[in-house]
């Protein structure tokens, strides 16, 4: 019986040994050789983004189409870009302007877009803001000058066949309202009626509206409505009024 429980024992103490010699073999093999990577865990779902302000496009700035004037700077492009114009003359989608910006005129470029259509369609304004000039003369016709809310910009319509009933210098408008119709006054030829819009990074004193021209072609954000019923003719003629 003595020899019998004195084989278990150096048994067990054998198994104990190469018990330990195996996990001393684990520990130099963990220490020894570098870890298999583990995958990465998946990355949490990204919150969806705030959505845009109403009414603003989000696609990113336009590039100026032609050549940049001096003074024009890339955040001033972005700020237009931000005041969203709507084409201005009722019926015109964006895809049907015609980009007549660098066109030939007395030795220098239009840097203006002509905006054609039938005599008589309403001219809304391209964005809010304040009409501060009203011009009838031999080059422009009849024509309004207004500023955005910010005084940043003006945009000038003209050759218009008359004003809407209402306008007058001073007043505050929003971009869609009606301010006048499309015509061929000024040197504009008789029988092509058309809209002179352009805009123009306001300049500084007395004489605001003849800053630095803006391209305003890939800057329209919307398109122009649907041509309401003509309005009632006023007089054409209007004095030129300004306001500092």
């Amino acid at each position: 019986m003595r020899g019998r429980a004195a084989r278990r024992v150096a048994l067990c103490r054998a198994a104990l040994r190469r018990a330990a010699s195996c996990g001393l073999l684990l520990v130099v093999a963990a220490c020894g050789r570098p870890l298999t990577p583990l995958a990465p865990a998946p990355l949490p779902a990204a919150a969806p983004s705030a959505p845009s302000p109403a009414g603003v496009n989000s696609r990113r700035v336009p590039t100026h189409a032609g050549p940049r004037s001096d003074g024009v700077s890339d955040d001033d492009l972005a700020a237009l870009w931000a005041r969203q114009l709507r084409v201005p003359v009722d019926g015109l989608r964006r895809d049907q302007v015609r980009d007549s910006y660098t066109a030939r005129r007395d030795g220098g470029i239009h840097a203006a877009l002509d905006l054609l259509a039938p005599r008589g369609t309403p001219v809304r304004a391209a964005d809010d803001g304040t009409i501060g000039r009203l011009a009838d003369g031999p080059v422009g016709g009849i024509a309004i000058y207004a500023s955005d809310p910010e005084a940043r910009f003006v945009y000038y319509y003209a050759h218009l066949d008359r004003l809407a009933v209402g306008v007058a210098v001073g007043r505050r408008i929003a971009k869609g309202d009606v301010i006048g119709y499309v015509g061929t006054t000024g040197n504009a030829p008789r029988d092509t009626p058309h809209l002179h819009f352009q805009v123009m990074k306001r300049a500084a004193g007395r004489a605001w509206w003849s800053g630095p021209p803006i391209n305003p072609m890939t800057f329209f954000a919307s398109d122009g409505a649907d041509a309401p019923a003509p309005a009632p003719r006023i007089p054409r003629s209007v004095p030129d009024w300004s306001w500092p």
